[in-house]
Formats: structure tokens, sequence, C-alpha cells
């Protein structure tokens, strides 16, 4: 059975992505083993430990920074985060001093919200209805 167990978000900085993803997401340290130059920096949502693991991927590739800059150009988030309030998320986030380029939306079966991540990307969030 094939299943997702890590995915990966380009990063400026590595301990300025571990900060941010921890301090203000909330998020805790999965793995974090040198390889290198880098590490292998993972983080992971204190409700689910054992869950989808966030891999914080170095962006010294010339086609990923490429990418990156591509999409933010275009105001599309790298990627999409799952919150069950995402009103109350950007109230907290904001508190914390996260820059949003785009507040809490509801767009009938979801609410979105688009944040900064402060290494380089736009985050989704996204809170589907019942």
């Amino acid at each position: 059975m094939i299943r997702v167990r890590l995915t990966s978000v380009y990063v400026d900085d590595q301990a300025q992505a571990l900060a941010f993803y921890t301090e203000k997401m909330g998020f805790q340290v999965g793995t974090d083993v040198p390889t290198g130059d880098a590490r292998w920096l993972t983080v992971v949502s204190p409700a689910d430990p054992d869950g989808v693991e966030l891999l914080l991927e170095p962006a010294g590739h010339p086609a990923a920074r490429a990418f990156r800059e591509a999409l933010r150009a275009d105001g599309i988030p790298f990627t999409q985060f799952a919150s069950d309030d995402v009103a109350a998320e950007v109230a907290r986030l904001e508190a914390l001093g996260v820059e949003f380029t785009q507040g809490a939306v509801d767009h009938g079966p979801v609410v979105t919200a688009v944040l900064d991540d402060t290494c380089g990307n736009l985050i989704q969030l996204a809170q589907l209805k019942p």
C-alpha cells in the first residue's frame, strides 16, 4: 500500500524555517539529522506526531528557486495545511506576528487563508466545512 509519509517545502534558511514552523505554526521537531552542509529536518503536528512529516528542504537548486519565485509572483501557495478553524488560526497567528496575504475567506464548502512563512513560501490554510 502506498501512503504519504513525508512531504517537503523548500526553505531559504533551515534554522529560520525551524523557528517559524515550531514557534509560530506550532509544529514540533520530527527528525533532525546533519547531512553535510544541511540537515534532514522535519516537523510534525503535535496532534499527530507519527503522521505526515514536513521536510524543511534547502532551496539551493536553481529550479527550486525559480519555481518558488514564480508561485509567489502569482500569489499561489506552495502547499496547503488543514485546520479545524481557519479564522481562529488566523487570529492566533496574527497575534504572533505572522503576515497573511489573504485573511480567512469563506468559499462555501471551504474556508481558506494564505500566510507568508518568512522562508520564501506562501502557505494556504484550509478548513473543509461539514
